[in-house]
């Protein structure tokens, strides 16, 4: 029980960057607790005997217990707790939205703001990155092989709960830089990258090996993986296949994939003065679409010199994204045209993009999500001028390792199919997880899906050592 508890009604609050300085350069944006603002915090915790908050983390961290050491001021103990069950906590502390799961059920928020679980988890790895601790201790090895396809947030999480049981893990990643979506897909001012390198840095000090520029399915396939030693594989591919809208100018010049934008800024460093691969010159940039992905490619449009506006088809109560970037894009000076659904691309004689036309729309019966449908309102179509257009629609499985792949099976939107409530997929000693099986989600549940795979890869190992003895 805590001994001396904070009552605030409210949250401590995350300081963060002046939006007019933030809002021209890619630093982090928030900037973390300081000890004090911490250790308060986690005094608002009421330590709940049947936690709430636990059951409500895709990967079950022990919520109660490591708030009740930062509120001790015991923050090595915090870590232990922290680390056990996340194996990405500084990142997941940054990128995870806790206010729809862990914080969602937290008893403070019945009355006030929940405990800000998850600027306490960021406090404790940041904390424990300071530290010039030992190395995280190699397990004992059990002489078996795993292979992990994808080296995302679920590919990560794999990885880490087998090497913990002693496995020999090698994750194969298709591009040059290992994380996934963590690397490509997140801005470095929501994400440092530094951050993400010393999160995988701790996995292959535990012993994992990481190989990159290998495309599975291409470059080697599954059943060769499983041919060359290797008595599991774990796809943790992910969701990178964009969607566009079929409307007449997608193909102009201009026209690009929010996946492709991200990419070019995180990886290629296309933003950087002087650098290979620039982006194409935009003043004005239109971005479709209302999740995180869509406020990530508009904040990062903003920062490399254009005027930005979101175009989304429902409310402002609809918008999917997490509330804080929603808020921060604003802030930054990013405009918000909802109730807008795009009809057409326009384009000038070079095949240019100048503009996009756009429906007028008004909110009719709830659809089969449970949001109110949009619908078009006749003869109220607006034009806004612009020069790129970024679609952030969603995006799907690539369908390259179940056309590769005998016997693996999918569904009509490409996710791998698994046995219900399980991640073993159709072939022997496939299993799979995170966006590839369920779509584009968030980075714990796929961490979830991660670490349950291991799990159920260490029983049919164990189980099938057994049969052959």
């Amino acid at each position: 029980m805590n001994k001396n508890p904070n009552l605030s009604p409210t949250a401590a609050p995350m300081p963060v960057q002046a939006p007019a300085r933030r809002a021209r350069n890619f630093e982090e944006v928030a900037l973390g607790y300081e000890q004090a603002a911490a250790i308060g915090e986690a005094r608002r915790c009421l330590g709940c005997a049947n936690a709430p908050c636990r059951t409500g983390c895709p990967v079950g961290v022990r919520i109660p217990e490591f708030i009740a050491k930062v509120a001790e001021g015991d923050f090595a103990a915090a870590w232990e707790l922290l680390s056990a069950e996340n194996s990405l906590p500084a990142v997941c502390g940054r990128v995870c939205p806790q206010e729809n799961q862990c914080q969602a059920v937290c008893v403070r928020g019945k009355k006030g703001e929940s405990v800000a679980i998850g600027r306490l988890e960021r406090f404790v790895a940041d904390w424990h990155r300071t530290q010039a601790g030992a190395a995280p201790a190699v397990p004992p090895a059990n002489g078996v092989s795993v292979a992990v396809v994808g080296s995302g947030p679920a590919g990560l999480a794999c990885a880490g709960e087998l090497a913990r049981m002693g496995y020999a893990v090698t994750v194969y990643e298709a591009l040059h830089t290992p994380g996934g979506v963590l690397a490509y897909g997140i801005p470095a001012f929501r994400l440092p990258k530094s951050i993400l390198s010393e999160e995988i840095a701790a996995l292959t000090a535990m012993g994992v090996t990481l190989q990159t520029d290998t495309v599975i399915g291409r470059t080697v396939g599954v059943q060769e993986l499983l041919q060359s030693g290797f008595s599991a594989v774990f796809l943790g591919s992910g969701a990178g296949l964009p969607h566009f809208m079929g409307i007449p100018g997608e193909t102009l010049c201009g026209v690009f994939s929010a996946n492709e934008w991200l990419t070019r800024i995180n990886l290629m460093h296309a933003a950087d003065p002087g650098a290979m691969t620039p982006l194409m010159p935009a003043r004005r940039v239109v971005v479709v679409g209302g999740g995180n992905v869509a406020m990530d490619a508009a904040r990062c449009a903003l920062r490399c010199g254009a005027e930005v506006t979101v175009v989304y088809r429902r409310g402002r109560e609809e918008l999917p994204a997490r509330a804080e970037e929603i808020e921060h894009a604003e802030e930054e000076g990013v405009c918000f045209r909802l109730l807008a659904n795009p009809v057409e691309v326009l384009g000038d004689e070079n095949g240019f993009v100048s503009g996009i036309c756009c429906d007028t729309m008004l909110l009719g019966e709830p659809d089969e999500s449970g949001r109110r449908r949009p619908v078009a309102q006749p003869g109220a179509q607006f034009t806004l001028p612009c020069d790129a257009v970024i679609m952030a629609i969603g995006t799907t499985p690539n369908p390259l390792l179940h056309r590769t792949t005998p016997g693996l099976q999918a569904d009509r939107r490409g996710r791998l199919i698994t046995g219900e409530g399980c991640c073993r997929t159709s072939v022997p000693g496939v299993f799979a997880g995170g966006d590839a099986v369920t779509g584009a989600a968030t980075v714990i549940q796929a961490m979830g899906a991660g670490r349950q795979a291991a799990r159920e890869i260490d029983r049919y190992i164990k189980e099938k050592s057994h049969a052959d003895h």
